[in-house]
């Protein structure tokens, strides 16, 4: 764990699905600082959480209950948290999570909802130009993610003032941090951009260097060998995608959350890398 002020904090990078199986396909990753280096403790599946299952909706509630619980932790969510400001028409970010799944009834009339209201163009927010993500909040490929994320993750967590969603919210000692963390542009930061999900060989060679890319940084180690020949063994990449959502978490505490806290980060969200 690591003095954070008064606080002790562990670390723990979520790699999320809006899949059917959501269960199956969300994994943990959950780390203690020692010596100013983050150490990989666990990496498992939503399915393994007390109350869950594969299903998405019983996942998402065990996911929700685990989070809630964790208040000396900080989260790394691998969804955006908001969509571009021109779409959104609440004054505040919190005003936007809670009215969202009010608003959008289902993850397919979003991302109509949002296309039409941009002209059929996929925006992107300011913290997406920024961190270099991939794809629009509703982009084909993105939108399950951003809907369930927002809808059925963030917004009854921050209804029942469960979290603080940084840098929309301020800290508080008492309640688990959650920021919004992109694989993709963590490796570009580190430039480690390499195709890895796949069962083939080359995906395997391809994910055991993004591994020992972010090792020889010197700030990332595992508990035990079996837990990163876990990590790697993963076809998916999804196990190895919430090791990294883990580091960019434990990189954005190490740099004291440097961030834009005012319009247009404010309503949209920021993204650490």
């Amino acid at each position: 764990m690591i003095s954070f002020g008064n606080l002790r904090r562990f670390i723990y990078g979520v790699d999320f699905s809006g899949a059917k199986d959501a269960g199956k396909k969300i994994w943990i990753a959950r780390g203690v600082i020692r010596e100013e280096i983050l150490s990989i403790t666990e990496c498992f599946q939503a399915e393994d959480l007390p109350g869950s299952g594969r299903d998405r909706e019983q996942s998402f509630r065990a996911l929700r209950e685990f989070i809630r619980k964790q208040r000396d932790s900080i989260f790394g969510l691998d969804f955006p948290f908001g969509i571009p400001m021109a779409l959104v028409k609440e004054e505040s970010w919190e005003e936007f999570a809670l009215s969202f799944g009010d608003i959008h009834k289902a993850p397919e009339e979003f991302k109509k909802e949002c296309k039409s209201a941009a002209g059929g163009k996929e925006l992107k927010r300011f913290t997406d130009v920024d961190t270099k993500t991939p794809f629009s909040p509703y982009n084909l490929r993105l939108y399950r993610q951003t809907y369930f994320g927002i809808g059925d993750v963030l917004g009854p967590l921050v209804r029942n003032n469960m979290i603080r969603v940084l840098p929309m919210q301020r800290p508080l000692p008492d309640r688990a941090w959650v920021l919004e963390i992109c694989p993709a542009s963590t490796l570009k930061r580190e430039n480690l951009s390499l195709s890895y999900k796949g069962g083939d060989k080359k995906h395997r060679v391809a994910r055991t260097r993004i591994l020992g890319g972010i090792e020889r940084r010197g700030f990332l180690r595992f508990k035990e060998e079996s837990l990163r020949s876990k990590i790697l063994d993963n076809p998916g990449g999804d196990a190895l995608d919430s090791v990294i959502a883990a580091f960019a978490t434990f990189t954005a505490l190490k740099n004291g959350f440097t961030s834009e806290e005012n319009s247009p980060y404010a309503l949209e969200g920021w993204v650490y890398v």
